[in-house]
């Protein structure tokens, strides 16, 4: 059914949509201690969708209560994790059974193309299915000891977790981080961004279905300075995990140092560097990934190729192929499947994204594309695929994260020359490398200061492969088996057997 629908299916299916407003808090939806609400705008076309409640601290408050008790009464914590697996699993069958309908929900919050939006829910529903069966494979540990003791190393839940997730990838995002946490048997306290909570709330409808005990999965919608800022103070949250800006995780870390010390999971931004030399096989399809890798998601994407770094013996070439593919990346409905690009999140991120275009312009950067607002539906915010040669590393859209459809391209004449180019920069999250050069990539890979390093290929790896930074792009890792362990701590068992 997907595969085969049309334009005129997804207008019709969101005409049909009802939204879930409230806050889901111990096992029933409720509205906001204040009474407060605030709207939540389709990009796409400028109107507002629905009036979400607004939760602040007596709402956190009763949610991390909620989660304490449920943690103490361990129907999770403690269930068979042959249990928890098989309630994960029919959570990740209902996902599937209403993947559309979630699809549609981010789509019509944040803008981004439907096709974009299944492809987040194909990863979504393969992660949740993925931490469900690492429950019962993830073992503790039998220390080497003398024949007259036996260290045991397990594995335990941390307790109770606040998981804040960005607007950009909304189910993608929220299953990295509620997977892995529910997985080890953590009660889990979710604040969707206050751009993009439909999903979230339609979800905790489904982890009722699913059979997740009472406090084990709540959402708390609201804004950062409030219910984020209430979740990362709490005395009773055991671990933060939390994807957004540098400059917010920051914060995080400050709150959790003046609270109880609780761990800090930061996956932050990015300025990912994306290198191609001239050795690199089929110039035509390295400039469509290279495009795809910036304009994919309308460029509000932590790990976009925004930095381009090209030999300069084929940079001019290059180049041109990368415009040639930008043609067909021009953004339209976010409900036509044909849409490469949809609408930017909100009118001030399309604003800041303007601004930075003017700026790379005033800075003396050559526009080669876009660089300008569009308006395929009067009303929406949208930007043009923008592309500047010709980017100095002084230069403020070569440096900072402009969460856009802006590309900045870099050239180098030796290999030594691109690795400083590369990591030249405050952020660690993802790197590319192109080249058919074995010793090459294997060099050039080892010095690249990334967390992630993509060769002749742009974001690849599945569930297996850890997700993170490095430097200001963070520390956390989400997906793989690695990411279940940050949400367990080891206890040591220490047994004498001698008496």
């Amino acid at each position: 059914m997907t595969a085969s629908m049309t334009h005129a299916d997804w207008q019709a299916l969101a005409g049909k949509l009802q939204f879930e407003t409230r806050a889901f808090i111990g096992q029933r939806f409720v509205e906001a201690t204040s009474g407060e609400r605030f709207p939540v705008i389709n990009p796409a076309t400028g109107e507002t969708l629905a009036e979400v409640v607004s939760c602040d601290n007596a709402d956190v408050e009763l949610a991390v209560r909620h989660a304490r008790e449920a943690f103490s009464r361990g129907e999770w914590s403690r269930l068979a994790p042959g249990q928890r697996k098989r309630t994960m699993l029919r959570l990740a069958e209902l996902m599937e059974a209403h993947k559309n309908e979630l699809a549609l929900l981010d789509t019509l919050d944040m803008g981004k193309p439907i096709s974009s939006s299944l492809g987040d829910m194909a990863g979504a529903i393969g992660c949740i299915r993925y931490n469900a069966e690492t429950i019962d494979k993830v073992y503790g540990e039998v220390a080497p000891t003398g024949e007259d003791s036996l260290g045991l190393v397990l594995r335990e839940p941390l307790g109770v977790v606040g998981s804040i997730v960005p607007w950009n990838f909304p189910m993608m995002m929220t299953a990295w981080k509620i997977g892995p946490a529910l997985a080890a048997g953590n009660s889990v306290i979710l604040k969707p961004s206050e751009k993009s909570p439909l999903s979230a709330l339609r979800l905790a409808q489904l982890a009722q279905e699913a059979g997740l005990p009472e406090g084990v999965f709540q959402v708390v919608p609201g804004f950062g300075h409030t219910a984020g800022k209430a979740l990362a103070l709490s005395m009773d949250v055991d671990c933060l995990s939390f994807t957004g800006s540098t400059g917010v995780g920051k914060q995080l870390m400050q709150y959790a140092g003046q609270s109880n010390l609780k761990r800090v999971y930061l996956e932050c931004g990015g300025k990912s560097p994306n290198l191609v030399f001239a050795d690199c096989k089929d110039l035509n399809a390295v400039a469509r990934h290279a495009a795809e890798a910036i304009f994919h998601n309308q460029g509000e994407v932590c790990i976009a190729g925004s930095r381009l770094l090209v030999e300069n013996s084929i940079r001019e070439a290059f180049v041109e192929r990368v415009l040639a593919h930008v043609e067909s990346m021009q953004p339209g409905d976010p409900l036509d499947p044909a849409s490469f690009m949809g609408a930017i999140v909100d009118e001030v991120q399309h604003k800041r994204i303007l601004d930075y275009i003017n700026q790379g312009v005033e800075e003396g950067a050559r526009l080669r594309a876009g660089g300008q607002a569009v308006s395929p539906i009067m009303g929406g915010y949208y930007v043009a695929p923008t592309v500047f040669d010709g980017v100095t590393p002084q230069m403020t859209i070569g440096r900072e994260e402009i969460f856009g459809p802006v590309l900045a391209v870099f050239g180098f004449d030796r290999e030594e020359e691109a690795i400083a180019l590369a990591n030249d920069s405050e952020y660690g999250l993802a790197a590319g490398l192109w080249s058919q050069d074995i010793d090459r990539i294997m060099r050039v890979s080892r010095r690249l200061h990334s967390g992630q390093v993509f060769v002749n290929n742009w974001a690849g790896g599945d569930m297996t492969v850890p997700f993170g930074g490095v430097k200001q792009s963070g520390n956390g890792r989400d997906k793989s088996h690695h990411s279940l362990e940050e949400y367990s701590e080891l206890k040591t068992v220490w047994m004498s057997l001698s008496t």
